[in-house]
């Protein structure tokens, strides 16, 4: 369990080269008490180089090989401040019509369940889970933006989106 209240969050980046994220969520991850990589790195190198700025905890996605499957689970369930946190891409890919639905099933007990794959932001509460999808960090199709988030965990669990 973390004993945490900022948690960065990023998804999707399909790149190599840590040269490729922002500037701005660079520094963001610097900061951060840990941050979650919901899939879709793309490369290897991106792994080793986020683990190197600090607490990396992180999930493979549809698009990720061999290398970085080897590295990270496909499923993660993170503790921070009490709450459970469901990390998962999908990275079975598939459409991102059903993708709660899919998704769901996968976890027991959370509070918030974070993924990728949609490119697509999303900080919502349904049924008393926080649903949160940060888009992509590179601003990759179909996403039209590039964008992160923030978790905040205190007495309560909260998602923001931030474009950059």
């Amino acid at each position: 369990m973390y004993d945490l209240t900022n948690i960065v969050v990023i998804s999707d980046t399909h790149t190599d080269s840590i040269d490729a994220l922002p500037s701005e969520l660079l520094e963001e991850l610097l900061h951060a008490d840990l941050f979650i990589h919901a899939g879709d790195f793309t490369g290897k190198q991106l792994v080793d180089d986020l683990r190197k700025l600090g607490k990396l905890r992180g999930v493979y996605g549809n698009i990720d090989g061999p290398e970085v499957r080897r590295e990270l689970p496909e499923i993660d369930t993170i503790e921070a401040g009490g709450f459970r946190i469901g990390v998962n891409h999908p990275a079975e890919g598939g459409s991102p019509t059903n993708i709660e639905q899919r998704i769901r099933r996968k976890f027991q007990n959370v509070q918030a369940i974070v993924h990728g794959h949609s490119h697509r932001t999303k900080n919502a509460v349904k049924d008393g889970v926080l649903w949160f999808n940060p888009g992509s960090a590179t601003g990759k199709f179909p996403a039209v933006k590039k964008s992160y988030g923030r978790l905040t965990v205190d007495d309560e669990i909260r998602g923001e989106i931030i474009d950059i």
